[in-house]
C-alpha cells in the first residue's frame, strides 16, 4: 500500500475485502450500509465500464472493483474536498489505472465522458428533496443528504444519456420516493426491472429500496424477497453477514 498523508479529522478504515482501505473524514459524511448493499445488488458483467454518480468517499467504486472484474470505473463527485479525499484513497490502494475520480458536476459528465458509452451506472444520491428535512449546517453532509447540487431527475436523466443501449442502472434510495423514481426512469427510457426493499427487521417498514433498470428494455418488473438487517435480538441477519463477507462472530460497524 502507498503511504498517504492524512488531513485533520481523517482516518483510514479497513474495508475487510481484498486488503482495501478507505480514507474518511470523521467530521464529514462517512459511507453507510446503503453503499455496501448497492454494491452487492449491482449485477455487473466482466470487463464492464462503470460510472458512479455522486461517489463521495469512493466507497462504491472500491466495492464494485473488489466484487467484479472491471475494465474501468469513474466516480463523479462535485465536492472538491471529498473528491480529493477519494482520489487519495484510490492512490492508497494503487488503483489509479482502474478507478478515476472526477471532480465535476454530474451534468458535465456527458461532455467529459461521452454519451451512450457505459455498461453500468450506479448511484447512492442525496435522499432528501429540498424542504424534505432539516439541512445540516456542515456543507459536506448537507450536499450528501439533500438535493442541493443535483436532484433525482438529474441523476436519472444523466444516467440514461451515459448508458449504452441495454446498459444497467442501479440505485439505492428511500421508499417514499419510489413513485418519483419509477416515473422518472420510464420518462428517461430506463425500464425498471428489479426492486428489493430493505427492512430494519421483520415487521418493520422498509427504510431503503434497491432498484435495477435497463435502458430501452421491455417492461417486466420483478420483486426480490425483502432483506432484513437485524434479528429480533439486535444481531445482524445471516444475509447481512454474507453481504459483508463475514460470519456471525465478526463485528460490523453500525
Amino acid at each position: 500500500m502507498t503511504e498517504i498523508n492524512l488531513r485533520d479529522n481523517e482516518r483510514i478504515d479497513d474495508l475487510q475485502i481484498k486488503d482495501l482501505r478507505i480514507i474518511q473524514n470523521t467530521e464529514g459524511f462517512c459511507f453507510g450500509m446503503d453503499a455496501v448493499l448497492l454494491s452487492s445488488f449491482a449485477e455487473i458483467k466482466n470487463n464492464s465500464v462503470v460510472v458512479d454518480l455522486g461517489t463521495g468517499t469512493g466507497i462504491i467504486p472500491l466495492l464494485v472493483w473488489a466484487r467484479n472484474t472491471i475494465k474501468k470505473i469513474y466516480g463523479i463527485e462535485i465536492q472538491e474536498e471529498v473528491a480529493e479525499m477519494a482520489t487519495r484513497t484510490i492512490k492508497l490502494n494503487k488503483l489509479e489505472g482502474d478507478i478515476e475520480v472526477l471532480n465535476i458536476d454530474l451534468n458535465d459528465s456527458l461532455d467529459k465522458l461521452g454519451v451512450n458509452k457505459f455498461d453500468v451506472v450506479t448511484s447512492n444520491p442525496p435522499y432528501m428533496n429540498l424542504g424534505g428535512g432539516k439541512i445540516n449546517p456542515q456543507d459536506k453532509k448537507a450536499i450528501s443528504r439533500h438535493e442541493i447540487k443535483c436532484d433525482l431527475e438529474d441523476i436519472i436523466r444523466v444516467s440514461s444519456r451515459l448508458l449504452k443501449h441495454n446498459g444497467r442502472f442501479f440505485l439505492v434510495h428511500r421508499p417514499h420516493r419510489i413513485v418519483d423514481i419509477l416515473c422518472l426512469m420510464r420518462e428517461y427510457k430506463i425500464e425498471p426491472k428489479r426492486i428489493r426493499f430493505i427492512h430494519p427487521k421483520i415487521g418493520a417498514k422498509p427504510n431503503l429500496v434497491l432498484i435495477k433498470g435497463i435502458k430501452a428494455a421491455k417492461p417486466e418488473l420483478k420483486f426480490d424477497k425483502p432483506l432484513y438487517v437485524y434479528n429480533d435480538d439486535g444481531t445482524y441477519t445471516e444475509e447481512i453477514y454474507d453481504i459483508y463477507g463475514m460470519n456471525g462472530s465478526d463485528k460490523i460497524e453500525k
